[in-house]
């Protein structure tokens, strides 16, 4: 069953490591996923953003894959549904369908109404046993049409949402969505350094996990960031993997037109990525 990702992120916090959220996209993507997460013994968080929410049918049949699949794959290590980046109504939705965590994304709004809404949903959501993300500073880069600069957030700024009662915060620290320019300066430790301690034992959250140099997001968990969001990564090995299927001809020989045959090695190549990821994250055997 589903849980929240509080206890799982804080024992990453205390154990210098991350856990990896993953976001799914359709059923390749989650079956994928959990396998990988089953056969490595890791926590995993499965992210929705509201697109691909849409994209899915819907919060209610992603709920119902889900669970459908943590039962018949006999997954058994903590695996945490996440809304992505949700707007508050969006928030609200997943907690009604049955998400076990939610991400309210309040940074474009001022600080004061930010810290209202934010209030409202660790409330609501706090009542069912829901972990709560919020976010200060937008992550760079385009996710599902919201454009952002690689913004860095207020030290000040972190303490005041952290000190609400959320379970996890995402702070921009010059990470973007999507691929790194190759003009990108790189994660600005001094400030996660200070968010750090003045947060405490808060878990941070790292967006943008794709492309960013092993030895950065090594750095980055050592100055306690527990949860690192990859996505673009996935497709990009999933787009490989199918590109070079067709380009072989091989959906022309005997079933290769097939669905299952087409898209299995896209499939395997999301659970490689996956595997690759849980490695350097450190989660691998900690479920």
């Amino acid at each position: 069953m589903l849980v929240s990702a509080k206890e799982m992120l804080n024992k990453a916090k205390a154990g210098k490591y991350a856990v990896g959220q993953f976001n799914i996209n359709n059923l390749e993507w989650t079956k994928a996923i959990l396998l990988t997460a089953q056969e490595n013994n890791s926590p995993v968080i499965l992210g929705v953003s509201e697109g691909a929410g849409k994209y899915m049918c819907g919060y209610n049949t992603v709920v119902g894959m889900v669970n459908g699949m943590l039962e018949t794959l006999n997954i058994t290590v903590p695996v945490a549904l996440h809304l992505d980046h949700g707007s508050y109504n969006g928030a609200l939705a997943c907690i009604e369908a049955g998400f076990s965590s939610i991400m309210f994304d309040g940074s474009h709004y001022p600080i004061e109404e930010n810290i209202e809404k934010t209030k409202e949903l660790i409330r609501i959501a706090g009542e069912k046993g829901i972990s709560v993300e919020a976010e200060v500073g937008a992550i760079g880069g385009e996710e599902d049409g919201v454009i952002g600069g690689g913004e860095v957030a207020d030290p000040a700024e972190c303490k005041m949402i952290a000190d609400l009662g959320v379970d996890m915060l995402a702070a921009g620290i010059g990470n973007i969505h999507g691929k790194y320019p190759a003009n990108w300066k790189g994660l600005n430790f001094d400030v996660l350094a200070k968010i750090q301690e003045l947060t405490g034992t808060m878990p941070l959250v790292l967006h943008g996990g794709t492309g960013i140099p092993a030895d950065m997001i090594k750095t980055a968990i050592s100055l306690g960031v527990s949860k690192i969001n990859v996505n673009t990564e996935c497709q990009l090995a999933f787009a490989d993997a199918t590109r070079k299927y067709i380009e072989a001809g091989k959906d022309l020989e005997g079933k290769g037109f097939d669905p299952r045959k087409l898209l299995a090695p896209g499939f395997e190549a999301i659970k490689a990525t996956v595997k690759e990821k849980m490695e350097l994250f450190g989660s691998i055997d900690k479920a």
